[in-house]
């Protein structure tokens, strides 16, 4: 078992029916000025996907819940999946001093490869998960990241909900899909997370060298099947 099995796996998301997404919709538009930005954001570069996946958390952070994230986001991008985070900024309203800046500052993203998966279901499922532990990370710990850093565990195991992938852990970029966006409670940019091998990880030592790997790996999809570079 590595770390990601302790860590993802404690809280519970679960894909929200229409009518409940109806009715989560409704709320938003009455108080979540901070969510309805991320969301016309994504409705920009993908046209039409007003209603795509989306995972919600069941016993919410503030009610003493494992999961930092009021929810996930799944949009198709074609040969890709594409997700986005919904609470490490202020979704609802201000709280924090900084007029500047929204919460952290960032929401999470991340890009799957579509690939023949033996149950597509359960690696989204799996992702969300990992986008909530990395969230946990910030909430308990206070570590908040920045692009072209990298998250090395140690794990050996990959990070597909079948441990098969040659992928054990992540650097992140600014997503160059989407924009830093204004909202009302101020600026949020967009950090994603690429899925890398333990052999690569093991050649990082600063953001100079994350930023050197991501540039010969010439994509911010993850792909499960892809061979190392080093």
């Amino acid at each position: 078992m590595g770390i990601f099995d302790k860590l993802f796996k404690k809280g519970e998301l679960k894909e929200e029916p229409k009518a409940e997404q109806a009715l989560a919709q409704q709320a938003k538009e009455a108080e979540a000025v901070g969510w309805d930005a991320i969301e016309k954001e994504f409705l920009r570069v993908y046209p039409g996907q007003t209603n795509p996946k989306h995972y919600g958390t069941i016993i919410k952070w503030i009610m003493g819940g494992d999961d930092p994230l009021d929810g996930i986001s799944v949009y198709d991008g074609g040969d890709f999946w594409h997700f986005v985070s919904f609470g490490l900024t202020e979704i609802y309203e201000k709280e924090c001093e900084d007029p500047e800046i929204s919460g952290y500052g960032y929401e999470l993203t991340f890009k799957l490869k579509k690939n023949q998966f033996e149950d597509e279901e359960a690696e989204i499922k799996c992702i969300c998960g990992i986008l909530q532990m990395v969230a946990r990370m910030v909430f308990k710990n206070g570590d908040v990241f920045l692009p072209f850093e990298y998250l090395y565990t140690g794990q050996t195991e990959g990070i597909d909900a079948y441990r098969k992938s040659n992928l054990t852990g992540f650097i992140t970029i600014k997503d160059p899909t989407v924009e830093t966006i204004d909202t009302p409670n101020g600026k949020v940019e967009f950090l994603e997370l690429i899925g890398m091998t333990d052999a690569e990880l093991k050649t990082l030592s600063d953001r100079a060298s994350v930023e050197a790997l991501y540039n010969k790996l010439q994509s911010d999809v993850t792909d499960y099947h892809r061979e190392s570079l080093v």
